[in-house]
C-alpha cells in the first residue's frame, strides 16, 4: 500500500536529523491512502557497520510487534547506499521535542500519567514478546494525533529468547549505546556476571519520568564515569517539586539529580513552587531502585495510584496539548508558501523502486 513510487509521495517539512548525522526524517503525504507518514532515510555506505545491523534490526524487530502503544513500520526498502523506513505520522512529535519547545520546566503531572500509563502497556507487550528495549527516553516517545503514546527506538533491544529457551538474565551490551547511557540501568552498565533483566527497562522509565517531569534528564551535566559511579553507589535521581527542591540551586549536582542550573533555561521559582502527588514520588522511586529485585515488574506498575487521577479527570491528554500546533498543520502551512523549496527536497530524498524483504533478513 506504501509503495516506493516518488510520485505517490508530496514530501515536506524536515524534521529531524539522527544516527549521528547518517539519518533525516521528512513529513510526507501519501496520495493512495491520503495520509500523512514519516520517512526516515538513512545512508549506510557499508553494510557490515554498526550503524546498518543496528537500522535492520530495528525494522525486522518493529515488523514481530503489533500494539497500538508501539509505531508500526508501513514500509522499508534499499535504494543504492540508502535505506528507507515509512512510518506513520505521530503529529504532536517526541516528548523530547515537546519539552525542548513547549514545556521547558516538565510535562504537567496528569500528561505524564497519561503518556506513562501508554508507555506501560507498550513495554509490557515488549516483554511479553521476549525483548528488552534498552534505550526508553524521552525522545523514543511519540504522541500521536488521538493523543496517544508511542514507543519507537527498537534498534537497541536484545532478545531474551534463545534457542527457543527464556533467559533469565542477559549480558550482552547494546552497540552504539553513547547516546543512551544516561537513561541505562546501574546493572546493565556494569557489565558483569550478574546480567540484567527486562527490570533494567523499569529503571530506564524512571529516568524518562524525571526527565518529563523535570525538563531534562537527570545527570545530564555529568561526565559519563561520574554517572556510571553515582548509579552503582546508589544515588537516586528524583522529581523537582517544593518538597526536594534544594534551597542552594547549585546543589542538585551533588544530590544526584546530575541537572545543573544551566540546564534549566527557565523560571526556577516555578520548579520550587510546585507540587507533585506522593504517588508520582512513589512510583518514581519504585523504578530507580538501585537492586533490579528491589524494582516492581511493569504489570505491577500499571496498577499503581499514580494512574487513579486518568480515571477521575475530563481533561485528556490533547486538552493539555491545545497550544501545540500538530506536525500535519504545518505540512500545510509549508504547501502553501514554499512549493519551490517542497520541489527541492522531492529531488533530494530521491526514492527508487528498489525493495529489501526485512522480515527474512
Amino acid at each position: 500500500m506504501y509503495d516506493v513510487n516518488l510520485n505517490d509521495y508530496t514530501v515536506g517539512i524536515h524534521l529531524d536529523v539522527s544516527c549521528d548525522g547518517k539519518g533525516t526524517t521528512n513529513l510526507a503525504f501519501h496520495k493512495t491512502t491520503s495520509s500523512f507518514v514519516v520517512i526516515k532515510k538513512y545512508f549506510i555506505d557499508d553494510k557490515e557497520s554498526d550503524d546498518y545491523h543496528l537500522i535492520q534490526h530495528e525494522i525486522v524487530t518493529t515488523r514481530q510487534l503489533q500494539h497500538p502503544n508501539i509505531l508500526p513500520y508501513l514500509n522499508a526498502f534499499v535504494s543504492g547506499h540508502d535505506v528507507y523506513v515509512v512510518s506513520p505520522l505521530m503529529s504532536y512529535g517526541s516528548c523530547s521535542s515537546l519539552i525542548k519547545k513547549h514545556f521547558n520546566e516538565g510535562f504537567p503531572e496528569l500528561a505524564i500519567a497519561f503518556i506513562i500509563r501508554d508507555v506501560l502497556h507498550g513495554l509490557d507487550y515488549i516483554h511479553r514478546k521476549g525483548f528488552i528495549h534498552r534505550a526508553l527516553r524521552a525522545s523514543h516517545i511519540l504522541i500521536s494525533a488521538q493523543g496517544q503514546a508511542c514507543i519507537c527506538g527498537m534498534r537497541y533491544s536484545c532478545e531474551v529468547v534463545q534457542d527457543g529457551k527464556w533467559q533469565r538474565l542477559v549480558y550482552d551490551f547494546p552497540k552504539s549505546s553513547t547516546n543512551n547511557l544516561k537513561w541505562l540501568s546501574p546493572e546493565l552498565l556494569q557489565q558483569d556476571l550478574r546480567g540484567y533483566n527486562e527490570k533494567s527497562d523499569v529503571y530506564s522509565l524512571g529516568m524518562t519520568i524525571c526527565e518529563l517531569a523535570n525538563g531534562a534528564v537527570p545527570f545530564a551535566d555529568m561526565p559519563d564515569t561520574l554517572m556510571l559511579v553515582e548509579k552503582i553507589r546508589g544515588s537516586m535521581p528524583r522529581l523537582l517539586d517544593q518538597s526536594t527542591f534544594p534551597e542552594d540551586v547549585m546543589d542538585i549536582d551533588q544530590s544526584g539529580d546530575g541537572t545543573s542550573q544551566e540546564k534549566f533555561s527557565v523560571n526556577l521559582e516555578n520548579i520550587a513552587k510546585r507540587a507533585f502527588s506522593e504517588a508520582f514520588h512513589s512510583i518514581t522511586e519504585l523504578c530507580l531502585q538501585c537492586d533490579p529485585n528491589n524494582r516492581p515488574s511493569v504489570n505491577y506498575l500499571l496498577g499503581h495510584s499514580f494512574f487513579k487521577q486518568c480515571r477521575k479527570t475530563d481533561v485528556s491528554l490533547l486538552d493539555i496539548l491545545k497550544s501545540v500546533k500538530p506536525l500535519n498543520e504545518y505540512f500545510g502551512d509549508f504547501i502553501g508558501n514554499d512549493t519551490e523549496a517542497l520541489e527541492t527536497k522531492l529531488e533530494n530524498l530521491e526514492l527508487e523502486n528498489y525493495s529489501w524483504d526485512f522480515e527474512n533478513t
